[in-house]
């Protein structure tokens, strides 16, 4: 992950983007919001490699949080460009986004808490799959859906197929909405708080979880208060300061960062 410069990007066309391009997996040139007089997020510019991990920390109200927003569509742009393998997607739908490889977990669950473990994965791969969100026609146990599920499933480390998601404790949940996430095959993943409301025992199997992804080939992006969490387990920290980035090193060069220090790590020591 390097800061990269703002030049202009031409869209390449619909469709997901081809990982391996040798383009970043994701990159932001000059990318700011503005609410009224407000500036929420300030010429941030990032580039993401294919693979990597990364961590954005940052005070609250630092526009981490604001920062994916932007990335994902939720938030249209002020000014600035979005990329995803060097394809412009600034303008793009949520939807578009998603088709084109973005994947994005919330601090808040999205899980369907009435139907199961399973069924919660399974859905999602019957989608992607060309079938439909029917709760009632689910496939058959040994269709393509099923198997993609229970991969999905295995990757996350999380049995329990039969147990209803909203019987699950928050880590498993987390568990779970990575692994519906991972059923729509993004190539980049922003995954805002994973660690929210997630008991001290459940942690360390949770990052671990996240340690694994780079393993299928994705890239990943998380926010993440856990301060402790985030330097034992990216590539790279961003480290965002009144909407703005501070800095962006590894671990090590963030904790020996002297503004870093003055901005953020010494408000929390």
């Amino acid at each position: 992950m390097t800061v990269s410069s703002p030049e202009a990007t031409e869209s390449t066309g619909a469709g997901a983007p081809q990982r391996g391009s040798g383009h970043p997996a994701l990159e932001v040139r000059d990318l700011a919001w503005q609410v009224g007089g407000a500036k929420i997020v300030r010429g941030v510019n990032l580039a993401v490699e294919e693979g990597e991990i990364v961590g954005v920390i940052g005070p609250n109200g630092a526009g981490k949080t604001s920062l994916f927003n932007l990335i994902s569509g939720i938030n249209p742009v002020t000014s600035g460009q979005v990329l995803l393998q060097g394809q412009d997607v600034t303008r793009d739908s949520i939807a578009s986004r998603a088709r084109r490889g973005l994947g994005r977990t919330f601090q808040t669950s999205s899980l369907f808490p009435r139907l199961t473990v399973l069924e919660n994965v399974r859905l999602t791969a019957q989608q992607r799959l060309g079938g439909n969100l029917s709760v009632i026609k689910f496939p058959r146990s040994g269709d393509e859906a099923t198997q993609d599920a229970l991969e999905h499933l295995a990757t996350v480390r999380l049995g329990k197929l039969k147990t209803a998601a909203g019987d699950l404790s928050h880590g498993d949940k987390r568990k779970l909405e990575i692994a519906v996430l991972l059923a729509q095959d993004p190539a980049v993943i922003l995954l805002d708080e994973p660690m929210a409301g997630v008991s001290s025992h459940d942690v360390p199997g949770l990052t671990e979880v996240i340690r694994g992804l780079h393993l299928t080939g994705r890239t990943v992006m998380l926010v993440e208060h856990h301060l402790d969490v985030v330097l034992g387990l990216v590539d790279r920290v961003a480290v965002m300061h009144h909407g703005e980035l501070l800095a962006v090193d590894t671990p090590e060069g963030i904790m020996n960062n002297q503004a870093v220090q003055s901005a953020y790590l010494g408000d929390i020591a």
